[in-house]
């Protein structure tokens, strides 16, 4: 899979992707990550890429040509594009279900912007998806690139170890995860589940649906709201 980067400040992402699972993914193989720099597309001296908003206002706003520009240029690049994700709040929430759609992708674009937002016709011309990671402000797409970039790597067959990690995580089936214990088995006198350790495969199979629904139960009912929605 491979993942083209759009954005302002690319020396941001080289401590995420440097590290852990991701590295680990581009060393096998199993993911490319280009960064490009909409600076590059700018037609200036300055390497403007923003300008103040018509109609007044605070903040600036992206200019169209820098981000068509380079997007039309990587387009060029390495074979065709399956979706072009605009990283905004506006769009739609990035959830579990969002990040297994795009893992089924073999390229995506990501536009992380900067400042006040896009110029509108960016938003209406450009992205086949808007994905927002929350409703709150951020300085900026490139925190949510990363956070995307993340969900979406350990979605990748083969790129975790265990082709079963990914499966049995939070949200991967709509539930948060069942509790999890290590050594030792008693700590400052707290214990570990008796279950746990009795060997009982099958048992502690069904002990851990049974705290998986209590625990999306008491702390995010809203999910089991929407899993009976989508089983109605």
């Amino acid at each position: 899979m491979r993942i083209d980067l759009l954005n302002l400040f690319p020396e941001m992402f080289a401590g995420a992707f440097e590290h852990s699972i991701i590295k680990r993914a581009c060393q096998k193989g199993l993911l490319q990550i280009a960064l490009t720099d909409i600076r590059d597309y700018a037609t200036d001296k300055h390497r403007s890429v923003d300008d103040r908003p018509y109609g007044g206002g605070s903040g600036m706003v992206m200019m169209c040509g820098p981000v068509f520009d380079a997007i039309e240029d990587i387009a060029r690049q390495d074979g065709p594009v399956d979706e072009v994700i605009l990283l905004t709040p506006q769009g739609r929430p990035f959830d579990q279900q969002t990040a297994k759609e795009l893992a089924q992708k073999q390229r995506i674009v990501l536009i992380a912007g900067h400042y006040e937002g896009f110029d509108e016709r960016i938003r209406e011309h450009l992205p086949t998806k808007e994905i927002s990671i929350g409703d709150y402000v951020l300085s900026g797409g490139e925190i949510p690139a990363m956070v995307v970039v993340d969900a979406v790597t350990r979605l990748i067959p083969g790129v975790l170890g265990d082709e079963y990690s990914s499966v049995e995580e939070s949200f991967s089936e709509s539930l948060l995860e069942y509790p999890h214990y290590t050594r030792p088995a008693e700590f400052r006198g707290w214990t570990v589940p008796e279950i746990l350790l009795s060997g009982n495969h099958q048992e502690i199979k069904k002990w851990r649906q049974e705290q998986a629904h209590k625990r999306t139960h008491r702390r995010r009912p809203d999910l089991l709201e929407d899993k009976k929605d989508v089983e109605d």
